[in-house]
């Protein structure tokens, strides 16, 4: 593919519409979560996806006011304010109608020269995104991109067949990894249905019928009070001198921080140390299938399941598992219990939990044979949610690396094989 022969134009010159909306009169107090119109904001713009977190919803006669930006269908988003600036989406077109606010800019192109989709990704295109963070952080004390930057762009593309098929290409990728996404929510519901049934409901095969009054209510005779500290033991971490470069260098020893904690499995972290590291510190190697809760700051009540072997930093408590309270129950009744840990952090600067309040934290313990028996129901779904994710791993590096090949000519694209 000869890229000698792509169509350099200005953006604004090839787009039907480009602009950003206001924040509707009465700000967030304003907001429902059921009114029909959405309203779009920077914190659901993420990079090659669109997220639902925290999507608010105005009602009509507040997006009559919007009419300006009117969402359509496949239209491009791009973050044009403050720390997520130049992130990039395509609107999902399932939460239509929908309008954005002053912090997105809606970038509709004229689909006989430019295609939404290869837009998106020419955007994503890192050494394009480079260059708009760039843009954005010139003159200015907060990062931003106006609407005339955005018009003066210069944009290199070829016809709009090539332009189709490598659209088709990325987007393919993206599809299988939104697929496996879905599929792993769906796993993640299922199992925490069942753990709810089971450990909450208390209707779990074989059931007792016989209860007895506890604390915690009207619970089986066999089950009794106790605390998590009885069936668990915690660890936690610690941070390898930063002055002793060669305890990061080379490091083959995944090091957990906080952040890094999501609810899910953890196959990979940011930083790794080496064995020096870890012999010279309070970090400690945690084996596979430990559950993490972060202890302190912003994260704090996260949780984690390690994918291997890793170690973790001081801010992370780790529940080590063991063979009668196996890694499923502990990650279920973490989630389950999360608001009520979080409630209890102390602190004014920064909330804190410790080791001690998750180990002294009461429970109604149940037999460890319904545990057990838990496991065997829900361990399937829970090796297909860390295959999922390895698989997203690959999926994603084969994107990254295909895509600025892609937006550079470097790969020749065969039409004939649409």
């Amino acid at each position: 593919m000869d890229s000698s022969k792509w169509t350099k134009y200005k953006l604004g010159a090839i787009c039907k519409k480009i602009g950003s909306g206001a924040t509707p009169t009465g700000g967030k107090e304003s907001y429902s979560d059921s009114e029909e119109y959405a309203l779009i904001r920077s914190q659901n713009v993420l990079d090659f996806t669109f997220s639902y977190d925290g999507l608010a919803f105005i009602n009509e006669f507040q997006a009559n006011k919007l009419n300006n930006v009117i969402i359509e269908k496949d239209d491009v988003l791009l973050n044009i304010t403050g720390d997520s600036v130049a992130r990039v989406c395509q609107v999902p077109n399932q939460i239509l109608p929908a309008r954005v606010n002053q912090h997105v800019s809606i970038i509709r192109p004229k689909n006989d020269i430019l295609v939404n989709t290869f837009l998106k990704y020419y955007l994503l295109n890192p050494l394009f995104k480079s260059y708009l963070l760039n843009l954005s952080s010139v003159g200015a004390t907060r990062n931003a991109i106006t609407k005339s930057m955005i018009e003066d762009l210069d944009v290199i593309i070829p016809n709009i067949d090539i332009q189709n098929r490598i659209s088709f290409i990325l987007s393919s990728l993206d599809e299988k990894i939104e697929n496996n996404l879905k599929t792993n929510k769906t796993l993640e519901e299922i199992s925490r249905t069942i753990f709810k049934e089971w450990f909450v409901d208390f209707n779990y095969p074989n059931v007792d019928k016989n209860k007895k009054h506890s604390e915690f209510g009207e619970i089986p005779v066999e089950w009794k009070i106790g605390r998590l500290g009885d069936i668990y033991k915690t660890t936690s971490g610690g941070t390898p001198s930063r002055s002793k470069s060669e305890y990061y260098e080379n490091g083959v020893i995944g090091w957990i921080k906080s952040k890094e904690l999501n609810n899910t499995f953890i196959l990979d972290t940011e930083e790794k140390i080496t064995e020096e590291a870890l012999k010279n510190s309070s970090a400690k190697l945690l084996v596979k299938h430990s559950v993490l809760i972060a202890m302190y700051g912003a994260t704090v009540g996260e949780i984690g399941i390690t994918a291997n072997d890793f170690t973790c930093n001081q801010a992370i408590c780790a529940f080590l598992p063991n063979e009668n309270y196996p890694y499923s129950f502990i990650y279920h009744f973490l989630l389950q219990c999360k608001q009520d840990i979080i409630g209890q952090a102390v602190g004014s600067a920064q909330q804190n939990i410790s080791q001690q309040l998750l180990l002294q934290y009461k429970l109604a313990i149940p037999p460890s044979e319904i545990a057990k028996e838990f496991h065997k129901v829900v361990e399937p779904f829970f090796e297909k949610i860390k295959d999922n994710i390895e698989e997203n791993n690959t999926l994603r590096n084969l994107r990254d690396s295909l895509l600025p090949k892609l937006m550079s000519g470097k790969i020749s694209i065969n039409l004939s094989n649409k």
